[in-house]
């Protein structure tokens, strides 16, 4: 049986107020002609379909374009897990209805655990593969909070409300053992030892390890996650992997390969594994020095540059002066060449600019960074901010779900 893992498409994000359908459409394009070319059996999305809960129109319609394409491609199953990124009602809303085209969706954890456990069997009704469909796990999902625990505590609760949901899995997946079929589950999670381009951070409260690789069950012959964007094996276990994302989302990803993860499995036996690298339809470019080398390197990329869709490019001016035309100058500069500067920042080096403090822009803070030094600018203390930190995250989570009904 051949397998296909995908996620974290994000589909309907908007790069520093620029639209990425195009490069969005052309990545899906290209996942169906690999499909078809692969003869791939099944595919797995391990969540963020959507860059928000309430994605606009046409993200919406790439998406139902991409299943209904599938239709006829050599895909039999297609299983999607909602990410932290999604919203499980938005997901769940038409799950029944595409349940007959054997597109199966898991928005969030159900309340029954074995309505988890997909089943997925051929055109004669034969059983040919188990997947134990984990979307990322909502505060609800884990029971975690208790009346007057610490921080540490709650960390505590939630690695092992995460550890025990995928022991429940493994137990409803045993009796499948005695199949010589590929048994697998999917995660949309940070797992231990995971190392991310860019703010791909703890979606729970606490530290980065949500669970190690290791603590999934054995019964299980693949772990196809989620939420990181670089693909990489996880705890040194080939068969526990993060596929990555499908275009790069921000100026940090642009020295990673996106890919997708291809497996062969001859019974319950995985063959081969292999990543199947994802062209680059549009590049994402940083380019940093003083002013006459910046200028000169751009000359250098745009020369060297021949893809279709113009070049997004970041520039850092490394400058012991201040250039009140800069960003003029440049875009002057650029503007008979075929390439977009979306974002120009100078970077001070003389000593008495540097020790002024120097004030990120709200464009490059997440909500969590905002809401972090709103909190400090009120007088939060130190030891208040890990409640308070976690009463955010679970209104963030209400808003997604509230924003798409």
């Amino acid at each position: 049986m051949k397998i296909l893992h995908t996620s974290d498409w994000h589909l309907g994000q908007k790069f520093l107020h620029f639209d990425r359908t195009e490069e969005h459409q052309r990545a899906l394009d290209w996942l169906l002609h690999c499909i078809t070319d692969q003869q791939v059996d099944a595919l797995i999305v391990a969540g963020d379909i959507f860059d928000i809960g309430n994605p606009p129109n046409y993200a919406r319609r790439m998406y139902y374009q991409f299943l209904t394409q599938l239709i006829t491609s050599p895909c039999r199953h297609i299983i999607i897990i909602g990410g932290n990124h999604d919203s499980p009602a938005m997901l769940n809303a038409p799950a029944e209805l595409l349940k007959v085209m054997n597109v199966h969706i898991l928005g969030s954890a159900t309340a029954q655990p074995e309505d988890q456990i997909l089943e997925l069997k051929n055109s004669q009704g034969e059983l040919e593969a188990v997947v134990a469909a984990v979307p990322f796990l909502r505060d609800r999902d884990l029971h975690y909070s208790l009346a007057g625990e610490g921080g540490a505590d709650r960390v505590d609760r939630v690695k092992q409300g995460i550890y025990q949901h995928y022991q429940q899995m493994g137990d409803l997946v045993q009796p499948f053992g005695k199949y010589d079929i590929p048994k697998l589950t999917t995660g949309h999670l940070y797992a231990t030892g995971a190392e991310a381009s860019d703010k791909q951070d703890n979606i729970y409260i606490g530290n980065k390890e949500n669970i190690k690789a290791s603590q999934f069950p054995e019964i299980f012959d693949y772990v196809a996650l989620g939420h990181i964007h670089r693909p990489q094996q996880i705890g040194g276990q080939a068969h526990v992997r993060y596929c990555g994302s499908i275009i790069p989302l921000s100026f940090s990803e642009t020295k990673d390969d996106k890919s997708v993860t291809f497996l062969h499995f001859k019974g319950a036996k995985l063959e081969k594994l292999e990543e199947l690298p994802i062209p680059t339809f549009r590049r994402l470019k940083t380019i940093e020095g003083d002013l006459p080398s910046v200028k000169q390197k751009i000359r250098e990329f745009v020369e060297r540059d021949e893809r279709e869709l113009t070049p997004w490019v970041e520039v850092v001016v490394e400058t012991d002066t201040i250039h009140p035309r800069l960003d003029l100058e440049l875009q002057e500069f650029v503007q008979d060449m075929n390439i977009e500067l979306l974002k120009i920042r100078d970077k001070r080096k003389h000593q008495a600019l540097q020790n002024q403090v120097e004030e990120p822009e709200l464009e490059d803070l997440d909500a969590m960074e905002v809401f972090q030094k709103k909190c400090a600018a009120y007088g939060t203390l130190p030891e208040n901010m890990e409640a308070l930190e976690q009463t955010f995250k679970e209104l963030q989570s209400w808003m997604t779900e509230k924003d798409s009904v």
